[in-house]
Order: structure tokens, then C-alpha cells, then sequence
């Protein structure tokens, strides 16, 4: 018998014969996991689809009941662990943002950018490794803010013409690897599938963030408009189809941070001595220590200090055009294009203070990891920074598809699907895709942050600006550049074996490039200008601080300083350079990157899976496949070479660079990816689930980039340097799936879920000891030798020196300047032919790191009879042993991205009304081993926010909406090694919307 709830096209009830069972046995030993690839009959591809196949029949769904229905048919009919959304109807999906609509399912936590979902986490697994697809297609992705990453970015795509997103969390023969966390896959509406409809919707947007930004930051309007629309259509009886939808929003927002922006120098022990300690006995300072860290304690100091008030103007335009043709029954050609593009405008204004490690004033809290409750450095005369930023940035993805589907024999079906698809991210400024100019006062004295309240409170003593007025210190100009582009086609298949089996195989061709490229442009000085003729005080408008933190705790402190400088960027800009001399054309060009890194990754695969029905006493299903992937590296960087070194001072060797050339480095990896499902209906409404499956996950592209760089100087020993490794394997993880889900009602289920990965081939780090080929250093050459044969000894570099400068002055290689006040020679002193070779310490990337992660899930989903109303609620807890270590001060491996997290969703729908309120909670993570001074960790505090959403349908054409985003107005903090270490304290607001819809 079939399985009662397993959708697709029926599968002969037969019992098996002996014959196929013995086929059975025999491909069970040539191939691993397959999937049943049958048509859906629901309004959606269901998880046994073939990715790149569209549904073959449709019932159109509407209302969040019917919707709940689908999604269970989903997670029902699938094969291996899936769950998924599926929208009520086209142009309503549930949420304003595919990741926070991601967000609702078990497993799946988000990572915020500008207030809204971005990236996501999918069972501890970061955004790295997971794959997105759209239709079954492998997408591209770029992103400004992280140049060697593979995370998609969901904030490039609007909702609005999305019918489902599955979430397949176990492997899958016919997917693309990539996805050890989960596979993603994004379905869009087809005109055969959804037929004669047409709607348009428009919104007004309010966003309550932009009303706290200073008036040079903030957008002319907090209000915005959203429109969007969709048409299908077909003719000539369902042999053509087309289909347009198309979204435009404008958003206009803040976001305002306290941070201590360059990380936490450190970790120190409490005996260490040395910049940045705090003092030691006989130091002095040593008494102005209150709680003094244990000689043995771990603590860190704050490197600056800085609060942030960020105004951001957004446009978003998705489109998609899809052609059908289907000129009999059994053949169905598809032809689609889809755009999206996101261009952000962002102006900030910055009040920090740096940090110089001299005398303090603190108070610690208890070791072993002692952080301080409070820090004040006594300094006389130093800068009060208020900085401003003014950039621009656009992303564009572009996707062309084509997809073939025919069913050559009642057995036999065929699938072709190519795409060729492109993102790219760049400046869409002259100013460049990210700067900042700063202006200073230096009258800055006595400044201390006290570290007990949400968000850090800088004081600041002497401050007079009279005295000491505002001008131009400093900027810098970044231009940032990625594109991606993937050309892939696949094709495959599906053959009925028997009476109840089912062969599905097929191959596929990818070619992923991916190219970065940066250059910062920076001047530390613009020069001497500094009377109030050269930079008049009326640029600048004096503005309160603590207004714009109104939502964080210690806005109020009366210790907080006020006083902040805002000012118009270009205006100022203008003014330095009219001041200064300096070109007003002082911007970053691609045309002399600093790094131009280029990659090209070509796989093939090849996968087969056979499924089977099992008529036993109680029905059971098997997937029985595999996938082979092998993978060819060429990894090119732009590398400076290095064309000589100098021996400047006693133990500083600077090199010289000569040109910059392109290095290439090649790689490969293959992999055989086996993977088995079973399922069995214990009863009709009771089925239980087991899955094991290998995955994949790429490393990023810096750790594969193919130049060396070396850095600028070096000492008597070795220089230093890095490189990445195009030959490192990617992360592999063995899957263990195990779960139970109970369907005792139509629209509701209980379900519990247990799974278990084992993780390898993390990349660590190593050093390397290289030569080079054509470049000399003076240490151990003809002159060092003869210091020491004179009776310098190796360690004195002061008597080599002394010896060389003076002995060889004029000669090949040595440039003798003079004498210092200490009675040393100065001068340069270089590698001349004969002399050694030098050598470098180049870091790179191996294959070294494994980890076990494991945990479990839990739903349940209910409807209360025919009330109306209904709840959905999750619960997803995450374990590994591999944390992070707060109490260790070395280099530390750790996963990031593990956090419980949690849903709960309540609704109410009659004929009328449809609402629904939602919770979304995620607890603590750690996001990244390193801040940005680089020896710390980051923990993203624990985060819940609720959304609302209520819908009224006016008349059957005509419905009307309410929703709001963040309505608890909740505030995000990141903390290091304990939570006193504040990282950043970050506040928004919440966001509403008022909409209609009009169905034609």
C-alpha cells in the first residue's frame, strides 16, 4: 500500500516481487540518497520535486489556514528532514523580508543588518555554509561588508513574488553542495502552474528610527512607499504563459551604536608588563587601581571609544519575467529573467575618544577574567574626534534560466536546466563605498568610560573649544568591489523500476567566479591648517549626545559628555582641500587596487538515488543515493613583489616593492557524498524518520586566494607574510537525523527532531618558512660577517650597525648618515648579490580543525477547532564542546553561530480578519573569535522580537493590512570576553506598515 500521506503522483500498491528486490540490493550498492522527484499536487513543488522541475498541477491557496496546510503537506511528503513556508497567496508572503520569514522555522536564526534580517544560521551552522538556491539553482551572492565570504545576502531580495522557501536540513543527492547547515531553496510563481491572476499592492512604510538621527543624517521623510504587483496569464488552451512581478520599496532608517569600536587590546595577565597593561608596582599609576586583577587573571583594556549615529536610505527593485511553452501535455519549456537590485545611501557622525596606554585610573570586576567597571587615562591636550561618513553602495543580481521538462515514456522523465547569473556590489558614490573625515578639538583631558551600565559612558574632562577649535585631522576613502557569477546546467532524470521503485539520476556542470577588489585611500594629516580663518566654526553645529540613545541604559548618566560636533560632509570635505591645497579629486580608484583577488571554481557532479516503497505492516519509504563532486581551484591575487630590503634602525628591515603582478595558484578535491533516508508511517497520522548523509561546505575565498602579501617590514630574523591555500579541502560533515512527527488533526502536528554533525577539515593556521629567489638581506651577508669577526656578537645589532656604517661607508649597499644623540650610527644598510637570501614567515591556511555539534528540535502546531484561532511554536537547542575559552590568551578555534532559539506564532483568521503576532527569541552566540583589535571574542547578547501583521478583507478583490516589525522596540548588544567587555550597544526602532491589495 502507499504511504497514505506522501504527495505525488500514485506509485503501484503491489507488494515487491523478488526480482525487485534483487534490483533493489544491486543499486543500493552503486548508489546513495535519492529522492522521489513526483509532480505536486498541492500549490507548491513539495519537497520530493525535483529542484529545478515546477509543479505540474495547481490549487490556489488562500488564507493562513490553508497556508499552515500546505506547509505541513511540505514537511509531511518530503523526503530526509524538511521544512519550509509556503505563502497564502502570491504577493502575501508572511513577512516583509525572506530572512525574517526564515527566521520562523526550527533551526533557522538570522544575523541583522540596518534592523533587518540578512544572513542566516541554520542549526548552529554560520551563514558561510549554508547554500541558497533559487528554482534549484545555485545562486550567486556579493556583499561589501565581507569581500571573501559566501554567505547570501536575503535583504537583496523582496518577498513579494516568492510562493514557498523550502529548507532541506539532511543532504540531498540531486542539490548542490555547499549547504552543511541546510539548503535553501527559494520558489517562484510559473504561469502554467498559477494561471489567470493579476493584483498589486501599495504600502506606506513608517520607520521610527529615522526620527532619532541628528538633522544632517536623517532622511528628508520617515514615511516611504512600497508597491508591488504581479500578472500571469496563459492562452491557446495552457500552451503559452507569462508571467511579471515586480516590487519597489524605499526605506528610510538609523541605526545609532555605542561601541568600542577597535576592540579590547589584549588579553593581559595581571603581572604582564608592557604598552597597554595596566601599571605595576613601582609604575607609576600603580595605586589608582581599585580590585587589581591576579597575577594570574586574563583581562583586556578598551582601545577607544566611540558612538555612532547612522542614517540609511534604501531602495530595493525585484523583477521577474517568466515565458512558458508547453506545446503538448508532456513537454514544458520554461524561459525566465530576474533582477534585483539594492542601492543604500548612508551618512553617519562619530564622538570617540582613542586610547594611549598611560597613566590610568580603573576598577575591575573579579578574575580570573577580570574586565574593568571603570577606565580613565589621565592625558593633557588630546584630540575630541567628531568624524562624519557620506558613501554609497549598489548590489545587482541578475539570473537568465532556461528548463526543459518531458516525459518521453509513462516511465521515463527527462529535466534539463542552465542559468547563467551574476551579483555584483559596488560604490555608488564619488565619495567611494565607505570613508570617513575627521575633525578634532585638542583640548580633550582626564577621560574615563564606565563600563557598568547597557551601553559605555565616556567622560571628559577640559573640553574647550574655544581655545582649541574644531578642525580637520584626517580621512580616509575605500572603494570596495565583488562579483560573482555562475554559469551551471544540469540535467537528469527519473525511471520507474517495478512496481515500486524509482531510479533518479542526473549531472551537472557549474563554473562559479568570484572577484574582490579594494583600495583605501588615507592621508593621517591634511596639513597645517588650523586658525578659525582656515576652518570657520560655523561649519560645524553643536548638537546633545544622549538624546540619540534614549532606548539604552546610562543615556542619562550626568557623567556622559554632551558635546558633539556635526557638520556637512562635502561641504567640509571641500573646505579641507580648498584649505589645505589638497586636490579635491582625493578618492579611492579600482584602477590601483591594494588587492584584487580572483577566483574561478569548476565542478562537475554526477548523482544517482533510488527510491523505494516498502509494503510491509507498516509502510516504509527508502532513499538509497549519492553524489559525486570533484572540484578544480584557480585562485589569482594581485601581489606586490618585493625587489629589496633596507636595514633602517636596529632592528626594523623595511622592504622595497617593486611592481604588482598577478600570482596564480591551482587546486583540486574530489568527493563521493552518500546519503540514505528512511521513513515509516507507524499509523495514518504517526510517521517517525531517519537520515544519514555526507555534505560539504567550500572554505571562504581569502583563505583560498592565490597571492602572497608581505608585509612591510621585517627584522633581523625574517619577514613576515601571508597566502592563502587554493588546495584546502572544504569542511565536511556526517549527518545524523533522527524524528518523529505526529499529525493529529489536518492542521496540526506535534513533532520532535534529534540530529547529530561531525564536523572536519576546519582551516587553521600555519607558518610557513620560504626563500626568496632574488632578494638579498644585509643579515648574515659580507658585512655582518666581518662585525662579527671584529667582535660584535650576533644579538648587539647596535654594534653590527655601528661597525658596518661606519667601516663600509660608500660602498655597495651602505648609506651612512650620521650619529644619533646615543653616540649610534645611522644609515641604511641593503642586501648586495652574494648576501643571503631573505626569508619570510608566511601564514597560511591548512586542513586541521573538526568539531561535533549536535541538538534537537521541537514543534507543535495548532489549530483550535473552528474558532479561528491557531498557535505555531518552536523550540531548537544547539551543543558543542568546541567554545571558546574566555579564560585563554592564545589563538583559539571555536564554531560560531550556536545559539538556541525559539518561535511562537499566534493567529486568528475567519472570513473577515486574519492576524498574526510573532515572537521570534535567539540566545546567546558567539559570532567571531577576533574583534577588531584581534585576540578577543564577540558574543551577541540574547535577542527576542515580536512582529504583527493583521489583515482585513474589504470586499473579495480588495484586502487591507497592518503590520509593524519590532514592535517591542528591542535593542542589541555585543560584549567580549565578559559582559562588561561592551563591544557595541545598538539601538532602532520599530517599523510599521499600512498597506492594500487589489486582486483582479
Amino acid at each position: 500500500m502507499l504511504h497514505p500521506h506522501r504527495r505525488g503522483a500514485p506509485r503501484p500498491a503491489t507488494r515487491l516481487r523478488l526480482v525487485t528486490l534483487a534490483v533493489a540490493g544491486a543499486c543500493a550498492t552503486l548508489v546513495a540518497p535519492a529522492y522521489a522527484q513526483e509532480a505536486a499536487t498541492a500549490t507548491t513543488a513539495t519537497a520530493t520535486t525535483p529542484l529545478t522541475e515546477a509543479p505540474a498541477a495547481t490549487v490556489v491557496v488562500t488564507g493562513l489556514r490553508a497556508s499552515m496546510q500546505s506547509t505541513l503537506n511540505l514537511k509531511r511528503g518530503s523526503d530526509g528532514i524538511v521544512d519550509g513556508i509556503v505563502a497564502d497567496d502570491i504577493g502575501k508572503f508572511p513577512d516583509t523580508n525572506l530572512a525574517e520569514s526564515l527566521q520562523r522555522i526550527s533551526g533557522v536564526s538570522i544575523d541583522r543588518n540596518r534592523g533587518e534580517g540578512a544572513q542566516v544560521t541554520v542549526r548552529g551552522v554560520g551563514p558561510d555554509l549554508n547554500m541558497v538556491l533559487l528554482n534549484g539553482r545555485q545562486m550567486p551572492t556579493s556583499n561589501l561588508g565581507d569581500l571573501a565570504g559566501r554567505a547570501f545576502d536575503f535583504s537583496n531580495l523582496a518577498s513579494e513574488s516568492v510562493s514557498q522557501i523550502q529548507v532541506y536540513k539532511s543532504a540531498r543527492a540531486d542539490t548542490p553542495p555547499g549547504g552543511i547547515g541546510a539548503t535553501i531553496n527559494i520558489m517562484t510563481a510559473r504561469p502554467l502552474d498559477i494561471g489567470k491572476q493579476a493584483s498589486v499592492g501599495v504600502k506606506a512604510v513608517y520607520d521610527t528610527s529615522n526620527d532619532n538621527l541628528p538633522q544632517e543624517d536623517k532622511a528628508k521623510h520617515s514615511y516611504t512607499p512600497e508597491i508591488s504587483g504581479i500578472y500571469s496569464t496563459t492562452w491557446a488552451d495552457g500552451m503559452f504563459g507569462v508571467a511579471v512581478s515586480a516590487s519597489y520599496q524605499e526605506r528610510n532608517l538609523g541605526v545609532n551604536t555605542a561601541s568600542i569600536t577597535n576592540g579590547w587590546k589584549g588579553p593581559y595577565l595581571g603581572s604582564q608588563t608592557g604598552t597597554g597593561t595596566i601599571p605595576q608596582a613601582g609604575e607609576t599609576g600603580f595605586g589608582d587601581i581599585t580590585n587589581r586583577p591576579d597575577a594570574s587573571d586574563v583581562y583586556s583594556v578598551p582601545q577607544n571609544i566611540s558612538y555612532f549615529m547612522r542614517g540609511s536610505q534604501r531602495q530595493r527593485t525585484n523583477g521577474q519575467l517568466t515565458f512558458q511553452f508547453r506545446p503538448q501535455k508532456d513537454l514544458t519549456t520554461t524561459l525566465d529573467y530576474t533582477y534585483s537590485q539594492n542601492k543604500v545611501q548612508t551618512k553617519y557622525h562619530e564622538l570617540s575618544a582613542w586610547f594611549n596606554f598611560g597613566p590610568s585610573v580603573s576598577k575591575w570586576t573579579d578574575g580570573p577574567i577580570a574586565s574593568p567597571l571603570y577606565y580613565q587615562e589621565n592625558v593633557a591636550n588630546q584630540d575630541i574626534a567628531m568624524n562624519g561618513g557620506d558613501f554609497a553602495t549598489k548590489s545587482e543580481n541578475n539570473s537568465l534560466g532556461f528548463n526543459l521538462q518531458w516525459k518521453a515514456t509513462p516511465d521515463l522523465r527527462f529535466t534539463f536546466d542552465a542559468h547563467h547569473s551574476t551579483a555584483v556590489s559596488k560604490k555608488d558614490s564619488p565619495f567611494g563605498s565607505n570613508n570617513d573625515l575627521a575633525t578634532v578639538s585638542f583640548s580633550r583631558g582626564n577621560t574615563g568610560v564606565d563600563f557598568t551600565h547597557e551601553m559605555p559612558v565616556l567622560s571628559i574632562q577640559g573640553a574647550d573649544f574655544n581655545r582649541a577649535p574644531m578642525q580637520v585631522s584626517g580621512s580616509w576613502f575605500q572603494d570596495g568591489y565583488q562579483k560573482m557569477e555562475i554559469d551551471q546546467a544540469q540535467g537528469g532524470g527519473r525511471l520507474k523500476l517495478f512496481e515500486a521503485s524509482e531510479l533518479n539520476f542526473g549531472v551537472s556542470l557549474t563554473n562559479v567566479k568570484n572577484r574582490s577588489a579594494f583600495q583605501q585611500v588615507q592621508r593621517d594629516t591634511w596639513g597645517g591648517a588650523t586658525t578659525p580663518a582656515d576652518y570657520p566654526q560655523s561649519l560645524w553645529r553643536l548638537d546633545s549626545l544622549g538624546q540619540y540613545f534614549d532606548k539604552l541604559g546610562g543615556h542619562d548618566d550626568p557623567a556622559l559628555f554632551q558635546q558633539i560636533h556635526l557638520f556637512n560632509f562635502a561641504a567640509m570635505r571641500q573646505r579641507a582641500s580648498d584649505a589645505t591645497g589638497m586636490p579635491a579629486s582625493y578618492l579611492p580608484s579600482l584602477d590601483n587596487p591594494d588587492y584584487d583577488r580572483r577566483t574561478t571554481e569548476k565542478s562537475r557532479a554526477l548523482h544517482l538515488q533510488l527510491n523505494t516503497e516498502w509494503d510491509f505492516a507498516m509502510p516504509m519509504h527508502t532513499g538509497v543515493g549519492f553524489r559525486y563532486e570533484k572540484t578544480d581551484v584557480t585562485s589569482t591575487a594581485l601581489s606586490q613583489t618585493v625587489s629589496g630590503v633596507n636595514w633602517v634602525s636596529q632592528n626594523e628591515l623595511p622592504y622595497v616593492f617593486g611592481t604588482k603582478d598577478f600570482m596564480t595558484l591551482k587546486g583540486k578535491y574530489h568527493h563521493f557524498l552518500p546519503s540514505v533516508d528512511w521513513d515509516m508511517d507507524v499509523r495514518p497520522d504517526f510517521k517517525v524518520r531517519a537520515s544519514y548523509g555526507q555534505t560539504i561546505g567550500r572554505p571562504r575565498y581569502d583563505q583560498i586566494q592565490g597571492g602572497t602579501t608581505i608585509n612591510p617590514t621585517g627584522t633581523v630574523s625574517y619577514g613576515t607574510g601571508s597566502r592563502g591555500n587554493p588546495q584546502l579541502e572544504p569542511v565536511k560533515s556526517k549527518n545524523i537525523d533522527l524524528s518523529a512527527e505526529w499529525y493529529y488533526q489536518r492542521q496540526s502536528l506535534v513533532s520532535l527532531g534529534v540530529f547529530h554533525k561531525s564536523l572536519s577539515n576546519y582551516a587553521g593556521q600555519t607558518v610557513l618558512t620560504e626563500t626568496s629567489g632574488n632578494v638579498t638581506t644585509p643579515v648574515g651577508g659580507k658585512y655582518w660577517n666581518a662585525a662579527l669577526a671584529a667582535g660584535c656578537i650576533a644579538t648587539d645589532t647596535n654594534c653590527l650597525r655601528d661597525y658596518i656604517l661606519r667601516n663600509f661607508r660608500g660602498q655597495q649597499g651602505v648609506t651612512y648618515t650620521g650619529e644619533n644623540a646615543l653616540g649610534h650610527a645611522t644609515g641604511t644598510i641593503s642586501g648586495i648579490p652574494g648576501d643571503p637570501a631573505a626569508k619570510y614567515q608566511i601564514t597560511t591556511f591548512v586542513n586541521e580543525k573538526s568539531a561535533n555539534l549536535k541538538g534537537a528540535e521541537v514543534n507543535w502546531q495548532h489549530m483550535f477547532g473552528s474558532t479561528g484561532f491557531g498557535i505555531q511554536a518552536n523550540y531548537t537547542y544547539v551543543k558543542s564542546n568546541l567554545k571558546y575559552d574566555n579564560a585563554s590568551a592564545g589563538n583559539q578555534f571555536a564554531l560560531v553561530g550556536l545559539s538556541d532559539s525559539a518561535n511562537i506564532v499566534g493567529i486568528y483568521e475567519d472570513a473577515k480578519w486574519s492576524i498574526r503576532a510573532a515572537y521570534n527569541w535567539r540566545d546567546e552566540f558567539l559570532s567571531s573569535v577576533t574583534d577588531q583589535a584581534g585576540a578577543n571574542p564577540q558574543y551577541v547578547e540574547p535577542y527576542g522580537q515580536l512582529d504583527l501583521s493583521i489583515g482585513y478583507n474589504l470586499t473579495p478583490n480588495i484586502s487591507l493590512s497592518l503590520e509593524a516589525i519590532n514592535l517591542n522596540d528591542e535593542t542589541q548588544r555585543i560584549h567580549g570576553r565578559t559582559k562588561s567587555m561592551v563591544l557595541n550597544a545598538t539601538q532602532g526602532g520599530p517599523r510599521y506598515m499600512v498597506g492594500a491589495r487589489y486582486k483582479f
